[in-house]
């Protein structure tokens, strides 16, 4: 099993902790651009503890920022339907994969994610998930355009 299976009508989109930073933290360069993007978004948003660990860490001294996201993971904006136990081996075979890159925790699971909700559709300011393929060989859609 692994993960929430969403009904076909809801592709979701994949969040990763270089947006959640940006969104967060007004000071950050793409903070509009993230934040037009979020707009625009009438999807379900999934992430998985490994993101939130890492963006709330980046974000710890900016006060109030930790408590905001995990706000909207109680609210049910960020949906953490990952879970690591049955996703392992996956993961796992993305560390290996792209041990070049280097592919690192919240991404490996974030690959395994796109591959078991079936979508590459991706919040994220990280390049290297312009390399990182999931289900093999489909690329992932990065929806905040990069300079």
């Amino acid at each position: 099993m692994g993960l929430v299976k969403f009904p076909s009508s809801f592709q979701p989109v994949l969040v990763d902790a270089s947006f959640l930073v940006s969104i967060y933290d007004r000071k950050e360069p793409y903070h509009s651009r993230c934040m037009a993007v979020l707009d625009q978004i009438n999807l379900p948003l999934v992430t998985c503890e490994p993101v939130v660990t890492e963006a709330i860490y980046l974000l710890r001294k900016l006060p109030g920022a930790p408590q905001a996201i995990l706000a909207s993971i109680q609210k049910g904006q960020l949906e953490i339907p990952f879970h690591l136990a049955q996703a392992v081996d996956k993961t796992l075979s993305y560390f290996n994969k792209y041990r070049d890159t280097p592919c690192d925790f919240a991404d490996a699971c974030l690959i395994a994610m796109a591959d078991e909700l079936n979508t590459g559709d991706i919040l994220t300011l990280d390049r290297d998930f312009r390399h990182y393929r999931w289900r093999r060989n489909r690329s992932f859609n990065l929806l905040v355009p990069l300079d």
